[in-house]
């Protein structure tokens, strides 16, 4: 076999077969290791086949090993053959809970070996004596084994008991009324409540609901209370009224299920208080109480189209009259004539005048004719419309549309089937099948239940876990890969349907595992023969079996074998060996194509398996379900101008039947598309969606559960386009005039035309006597056009009425209804009679056009004008009000200011001398609004000048037309105007504009929704058209810039100008004082059609070209020019300029002056010298000079272009001089020359005196001990700087007494001996020679005083220095005598007043003696005399000066030595 697989199995998640689910898993080894159930077990199937029948010895069982039986297993022992075909049933053991854990007890071990031993005997030996002895034997264990049974059974029912209340599953049950509510009648305005009790595990969620709508207390609290206390659970309604009456439902539920039980609401009203406009509550068509409930169904939604996963809405507003305040009618929604319910996929509501479902998430499920019934007292409406749902995008390219309306059947405990129905979009290849996906509810977890994909629109499901509850889902696969899933099937719970039906609480499978009861099994009774067994169901790839359970008792825990047998032979096979299965249904796989095959089914329980069903007839494996026939006949009719009507026959004999699908395709494109994504069970079906104007094909085919049929043969071609039909009746019959024989009526047109012009009417009457109408009588033989008519020959003071019909070119209408009654009787009133014909253009969202008829009787004085009335539509006959308040003369009138999305009517009034006269009839209601698409006229002027006016329709038909009016007056004469109409456009061309064709213009399309729109040529507008007509005629190049000029490089010349579009056949001449100039050695033309630029360059200019330049410029038929005049004195400097452009041109050849040489000055007040060189070389020299005299010289620069520079650090008068810069190579030289003598160095010194003034800082004050000091920074200070002080804003004159002075950077002014006169404002101003810088400060006030006062201190402080005692000197550090020397020191003493003098020899005070002579001359000297020193001389010695401003020591030593001669004398 090849190792390859489908692509299906080689990208599917779960073809390792995991995709089974965990319970089926454990219910598969659970039985195949039978051992812990059976006493024949697949692990011991070897041994049994060697030992025969000692798979039920004693020995068997020990190996076995038996083990207590888990909760809810439904344990069987049955004995097998080595053919692994039962054979008996073996007795179950039971043991002591307190043996659960060790095996066999003695006594049980012992019963065994006899009963085994009992079966050989029985086996090997015939002699009765033994038979019975055995048996005597076999009885006597059998009653004590009963004995113990019973003792036992009662110990393990004591323990289930326990492990139930101790199990959580066993606790939890579904919701259960112990008390339901009960129904209530009151009276009006009581208060009533309803209660009910529920118990349930866990607690139960209460639900109330009015007619099944979820109360909501909260948004109601006035109206309803809810409460919950105990498991008692409430609702109060407050002050009851009509409204609510009703039925009131409770609905609890838990995890486990859920319950609702029902009670009803009657409120009662006593006579006296009955409302008389509101109706009994009866079904059907009433009127009482004098009302009768009339519906209209308006803002309808029309057909849909939606895709899968979108959300639409579909909404219909609902006017009910009389409106009654409390009243609301029942809304129902309907698809294909089925009741929808709210769910997650519909949400309806209802707003009280409008009604919408939305549809949460489109599937094609919901395709279909969706259906609003409103339902009020009086009867009912309707209103449909289809909605059509396609495909979503698939995830893999030309993948298959997904399968739709899953569906499971024939439920049971393991077993159900899945139905869908096949997709209308294959993807362009054959579906290869289908894959059917389960998910267990609650979970998220898909599971795959088929390996390879089936092609039969059913598939039965099994193994599926009994009690719980699935949902399914289905997806298609082709050769290009897998489809989207379907729309998930309704949950459905595998269990047997008789149990389902005794299950209360189940409605909710969705909330996990549903209850299953059983019943206890009847112990030791064999089920017998299944009945009515049969084969329901035949494909290639799956047989379903069904029968009936046994009649019998024993039907408890009852399961079943299916065993098959091959036609012609008599062996048969079981089935399921592993699994017995639990449903009386089977589905049997991997059955060979094509052979035929019988079926029987055996019942087993605990007590063992029974006799086999009735065998099947034989059945051959294969399809037995045909796919259908292809349709034929497939017959198009024009229905709508984008629908189409197919039907076809359907096909033959075929079983089954779904529906069918229907494709479309535009003619010769080969490209087909559904038109339906659901099939329809019916034979004609309106194909929607289609372009109109295309010419379409269609084909169909049938669907069953077997597949697709083949498509039908195509059908003709149809143009999708408005079928044509007889008009409607036409409405509104009224009397313009009566005479003594004759009236004239008028009517309205049909509401309907049947998508043709009516070509007539045809009008009736009949008299009309005591009420009794006579036979109908032809007014007219030929159809007349118009919708007013003479009918003559009638009787006076008779009575008629009368009938039109309106005929088109598919014939004659039926009737209208018959008139009103009217009298043939001659008008004789003064007024005029009513307008008629009334007719609405040109609606939008704030205006429209109203035309009328003038009234056919004028009255005694012709008509002289016309008032427009208004109302809304649904307003009161009190609410009509005028438009225009002075008469219009006109038959139409624009209503301007309308209220957008207004319903509004009209009528008109004529008035004459006599005054105003009867009312017209009023016209239809018509909503402001504008609808989409709609155009307006343009007015526009071709290249010709010819002016014409545009109208563009988008929703022509193939018989509509465009007519032109000229104040709403079709024009007749096409003397003036020409109109050419085209496809959806029309135009109307003046032939010769003029003030006669001055007006209102206006165009309508018929076959529309009124499509219309108006022009208004005024005198003005129309002057405007001329002016733009004659520029059209004779056209002018627009031109972007004149004609002008500008130099180029090498002082070339050149002219340009540049035109705002030409084409690429425009052409230019160039004109010179009126001489053609052309291209050659002097001229250079271009001309850029792309840009419209236009040059011509020259390269350069003479005397001889001094004069006028022309450029003429044509582009078909439209011309300009334009010229620059070139003389005198303008000539000149043109002409000099391009010399000097031409020098400049040849200067910078070599190397040159970018930037001439210049200066700046740093921050740092540094002048800088700099210019910018280019077309440098490495042996380019650049020299400066001063005044004549080399300076500087830079070689070897090594750039091509940069800058040159000379720094002058502090600049002073000597730097004054001519500089010059000299560059030169082998290529030429380039000089510049900067002049800063006189006024250019002027000018640089004060652009340096700029920079100091600017660094200043603002003016400080200070004192001194002369005086006060006023002060300032700056970074640099120059000796050329000037500077001005001022006091009061006037220059200061420097004295003794103020003198002002430079100390580094700082500039000062200094005010000696200031007083209060020296207050004022102070300035300091530097000159720059452009207006200077100014600091200031204010020397006043605080200022001053606190200056003032510092002087003050100063100035004392000063005196007390200078007048302090001090020592001025004269006395060293130390002295150095010999002794017996005479030592002599003398200082200067300072000091006013006089200081005192105080000697220290060692810190004490010494005063003078002999040996110290101390002395204090002229109070200025000092001295100190020691006339003959001795050792004991030496020390430290000072002198203290004091006076009253201060004291002052000074300090010596005196060291005295004795001289070696001394010593030596000594010694």
């Amino acid at each position: 076999m090849s190792g390859s697989l489908p692509f299906y199995q080689k990208h599917h998640l779960h073809y390792d077969r995991d995709y089974r689910s965990k319970e089926t898993v454990s219910k598969l080894s659970q039985y195949q290791a039978s051992n812990r159930y059976t006493a024949g077990s697949s692990t011991s199937a070897a041994t049994s086949r060697s030992s025969g029948l000692n798979v039920s010895t004693h020995y068997g069982l020990e190996a076995s090993r038996l083990s207590p039986i888990l909760k809810r297993a439904k344990p069987t022992y049955l004995a097998v053959d080595k053919d692994h075909q039962i054979i008996g049933y073996v007795v179950p053991i039971f043991r002591g809970s307190q043996e659960f854990g060790t095996g066999f007890s003695s006594r049980e071990e012992a019963r065994v070996r006899d009963s085994s031993e009992y079966m050989a005997r029985r086996d090997l030996f015939t002699s009765g004596m033994e038979m019975e002895r055995s048996e005597q034997t076999s009885r006597r264990e059998a009653i004590r084994e009963t004995a113990e049974r019973i003792s036992l059974n009662k110990r393990i029912h004591e323990h289930g008991v326990h492990f139930k209340r101790m199990n959580e599953d066993s606790l939890m049950h579904t919701p259960e009324f112990v008390i339901k509510p009960r129904s209530h009648t009151v009276w009006e305005k009581q208060c009533v409540r309803l209660y009910c009790t529920v118990r349930g595990w866990p607690d139960p969620r209460v639900v109330w609901y009015k007619n099944n709508v979820a109360i909501d207390s909260v948004g109601h609290g006035d109206k309803y209370k809810l409460e919950s206390k105990y498991n008692m659970h409430s609702l109060e309604i407050n002050r009851c009224d009509f409204d609510d009456t009703a039925q009131y439902r409770v609905s609890a539920m838990n995890s486990k299920g859920e319950l609702s039980s029902f009670a009803s609401v009657v409120v009662k009203r006593f006579k006296g208080d009955m409302d008389e406009s509101l109706p009994s509550p009866r079904h059907g068509p009433v009127c009482e109480y004098g009302v009768n409930f009339k519906t209209h169904i308006v803002d309808t939604f029309g057909v849909t189209f939606g895709r899968e996963g979108e959300t639409i809405s579909l909404g219909c507003t609902v006017i009910i009259s009389p409106a009654l305040h409390r009243y609301q009618p029942e809304i129902q929604w309907y698809r294909d004539d089925v009741l929808l319910s709210p769910s997650k996929w519909y949400n309806m509501h209802w707003s009280g005048d409008h009604a919408t479902m939305t549809l949460t998430h489109l599937n094609k499920e919901d395709e279909g004719l969706y259906t609003l019934r409103v339902i009020t007292k009086s009867g009912y409406e309707t209103y449909s419309a289809y909605v059509f749902v396609r495909d979503s995008e698939a995830e893999v390219e030309r993948a298959p549309g997904a399968p739709l309306d899953v569906r499971c059947l024939d439920a049971n405990k393991d077993y159900i089937i899945v139905t869908w129905k096949q997709p209308a979009v294959d993807g362009g290849d054959s579906i290869l099948g289908y894959f059917v996906d389960r998910c267990e509810v609650g979970t998220t977890h898909w599971v795959q239940c088929n390996d390879t994909p089936v092609k039969f629109a059913r598939f039965p499901v099994t193994g599926l876990v009994e009690g719980r509850s699935y949902m399914f889902r289905v997806r298609a696969v082709n050769q290009n890969g897998m489809s989207h899933p379907s729309r998930v099937s309704e949950p459905v719970a595998a269990m047997d349907p008789s149990d389902r039906a005794r299950i209360r609480g189940a409605s909710a499978p969705w909330t996990g595992q549903i209850i299953v009861t059983e019943e206890e099994p009847a112990e030791g009774i064999v089920p017998g023969r299944p009945l009515e067994l049969q084969v329901t169901e035949a494909t290639k790839n799956y047989v379903v079996l069904s029968w009936k359970p046994p009649g019998d008792k024993g039907l408890e825990g009852v399961m079943y074998y299916v065993e098959k047998c091959v036609a012609g032979s008599d062996t048969w096979q079981r089935v399921n060996t592993e699994i017995p299965v639990k449903s009386p249904r089977f589905a049997l796989f991997d059955l060979a194509e094509g052979n035929s095959y019988s079926f029987r089914v055996r019942c087993c329980n605990a007590a063992g398996v029974g006799e086999p069903s009735d065998p099947t007839e034989a059945s051959t494996v294969g399809d037995k379900l045909d796919i259908p026939s292809a349709p034929s006949k497939v017959v198009p009719i024009r229905n709508t101008d984008t629908s189409v009507v197919v039907s076809w026959q359907a096909s033959c004999e075929a079983k089954e039947l779904v529906g069918y699908y229907i494709e479309a395709s535009v003619l010769d494109s080969n490209e087909w598309a559904p038109c339906n994504n659901k099939p329809v069970n019916v034979t004609r079906f309106i194909c929607h969606g289609l372009t109109t104007g295309e010419k379409y094909v269609f084909r169909v085919r049938a669907v069953n559960a077997a597949g697709l049929s083949q498509f039908s043969p195509e059908s003709e071609p149809v143009e999708v386009k408005a079928a044509i039909a007889s008009p409607t009746p036409p409405y509104g019959i009224t009397v313009l005039e009566c005479v003594f024989d004759s009236m004239v009526l008028s009517w309205k047109q049909p509401t309907f035309i049947g998508g043709a012009d009516i070509t007539g009417y045809f009008v009736d009457y009949r008299e009309v006597i005591d009420g009794v109408t006579g036979k109908w009588h032809e007014a007219n033989i030929r159809s007349i056009s118009e919708r007013a008519y003479r009918v003559s020959d009638l009787k006076e003071k008779r009575k008629y009425q009368f009938q039109v019909r309106a005929a088109n070119m598919a014939g004659v209408g039926i009737p209208s209804l018959p008139s009103d009654t009217f009298l043939c009787e001659e008008w004789t009133i003064a007024v005029p009679g009513p307008p008629h014909d009334l007719q609405v253009r040109e609606v939008r969202s704030d205006s429209l056009v109203l035309l009328w008829k003038p009234p056919v009787y004028q009255g005694r004085d012709p008509v002289n004008g016309f008032y427009i009335d208004i109302k809304e539509a649904d307003a009161p006959v009190e609410a009509w009000k005028g438009v225009n308040t002075k008469a219009t003369e006109k038959t139409f009138f624009k209503i301007k200011n309308l209220k957008e999305g207004g319903n509004f009517v009209f009528r008109v009034r004529a008035q004459n001398k006599a005054g105003v006269g009867q009312t017209s009839e009023e016209t239809e209601p018509v909503i402001a609004v504008t609808k989409p698409g709609t155009k307006e006229i343009v007015v526009d002027v071709d290249d010709d000048g010819i002016i014409s006016m545009n109208f563009e329709c988008c929703d022509t038909t193939q018989d509509s037309k465009f007519v032109w009016s000229k104040n709403y007056e079709e024009i007749a004469d096409t003397s003036r105007l020409t109109i050419e109409t085209k496809g959806n456009k029309s135009k109307t061309i003046f032939n010769t504009p003029a003030e006669e064709d001055i007006g209102i213009y206006s165009c309508i399309v018929t076959h529309t929704d009124g499509a219309s729109s108006s022009y208004t040529l005024s005198e003005e507008e129309l002057k405007r058209l001329l002016e733009v007509s004659h520029d059209h005629k004779f056209p002018v190049i627009p031109l972007k810039s004149e004609l002008a000029v500008e130099l180029l490089e090498k002082g070339k010349v050149r002219f340009w100008l540049q035109a705002d579009k030409m084409s690429a056949n425009g052409k230019v001449d160039y004109i010179f004082n009126d001489n053609l100039i052309s291209q050659g050695d002097k001229y250079k033309v271009n001309f850029d059609k792309n840009t419209g630029v236009i040059e011509m360059i020259m390269d350069s200019l003479t005397p001889a070209d001094e004069g006028t330049f022309t450029f003429k410029l044509q582009d078909g038929k439209a011309t300009n020019q334009s010229s620059l005049v070139l003389i005198g004195d303008v000539f000149k400097e043109l002409q000099k300029e391009s010399e000097f452009q031409m020098k400049e041109w040849v200067r910078k050849q070599g190397p040159h002056f970018i930037e001439y040489l210049g200066y700046e000055v740093t921050p740092e007040c540094c002048v800088v010298l700099k210019c910018k060189v280019g077309n440098m070389k490495k042996d380019t020299s650049a020299l400066w000079y001063k005044d004549g005299h080399e300076i500087k010289a830079d070689e070897n620069l090594g750039f091509t272009e940069g800058v040159l520079k000379l720094e002058i650090a502090q600049i002073s008068k000597k730097d004054s001089g001519v500089y010059e810069v000299v560059l030169k190579d082998d290529r030429g030289k380039d000089t510049s020359t900067l002049n800063l003598t006189d006024k250019g160095f002027k000018d640089l010194m004060n652009e340096v005196f700029s920079f100091i003034a600017n660094s200043s800082t603002p003016l400080k004050i200070t004192s001194t001990e002369n005086g006060i000091r006023l002060y300032t920074f700056v970074s640099y200070y120059n000796d050329l700087l000037q500077v001005t002080w001022h006091y009061k804003d006037s220059a200061i004159s420097f004295s003794d007494r103020i003198k002002s002075g430079v100390v580094g950077e700082q500039l000062w002014l200094q005010i000696s001996e200031p007083s209060e006169k020296d207050m004022g404002k102070y300035a300091i101003e530097f000159n720059d020679g452009k207006g200077g810088l100014r600091r200031t400060v204010e020397l006043s006030g605080q200022a001053f005083d606190d200056a003032f006062a510092e002087f003050q201190r100063l100035k004392a402080a000063a005196i007390a220095e200078r007048s302090r005692a001090r020592v001025a000197g004269g006395l060293p550090d130390v002295v150095t005598i010999q002794e017996g020397k005479a030592l002599n020191l003398t200082c200067n003493i300072s000091g006013d007043p006089v200081p005192e003098v105080t000697w220290l020899k060692n810190d004490r005070e010494i005063t003078s003696d002999e040996h110290c002579i101390l002395k204090f001359e002229s109070g200025k000297f000092a001295s100190f005399t020691i006339t003959g020193v001795n050792i004991s001389d030496s020390g430290k010695y000072s002198i203290l000066v004091k006076n009253k401003y201060g004291t002052e020591s000074g300090d010596f030593t005196v060291s005295v030595f004795i001289s070696e001669e001394a010593t030596s004398k000594k010694k």
